[in-house]
């Protein structure tokens, strides 16, 4: 089963099945895993308060939609950060939250 692992919440694992059907977004798999993350716009892809660090295996998320694209193109969003609401993991994953996309409820490692 693949995972997703969040470095700087104490390197939390999130497993989730691949389901080719219904493909879910990185935001949802953590929504489902009860796992508190930001997303102002409610995960509709026009902000980009979701967005995550990539520390590693960017080949494992589906290609970069066209809001990821309008907000790259624009430079709200490093070519090294996705939208945890439009990234669709197809593998194991790694990433982190940036600084500014930090919940003050959640507690965050280093």
């Amino acid at each position: 089963m693949p995972k997703i692992t969040i470095s700087n919440q104490g390197q939390k694992v999130v497993d989730f099945n691949l389901n080719n059907e219904l493909p879910l977004s990185i935001l949802a798999i953590l929504q489902e895993n009860n796992i508190d993350w930001m997303h102002a716009c409610g995960g509709k892809g026009r902000c980009t308060t979701c967005r995550f660090n990539i520390i590693n295996e960017a080949n494992n998320l589906a290609k970069i939609t066209d809001a990821e694209r309008t907000f790259i193109d624009a430079e709200k969003l490093l070519p090294t950060q996705r939208m945890a609401c439009q990234a669709v993991p197809i593998g194991d994953i790694a990433i982190e939250v940036p600084e500014k996309c930090k919940l003050p409820s959640v507690n965050y490692t280093n």
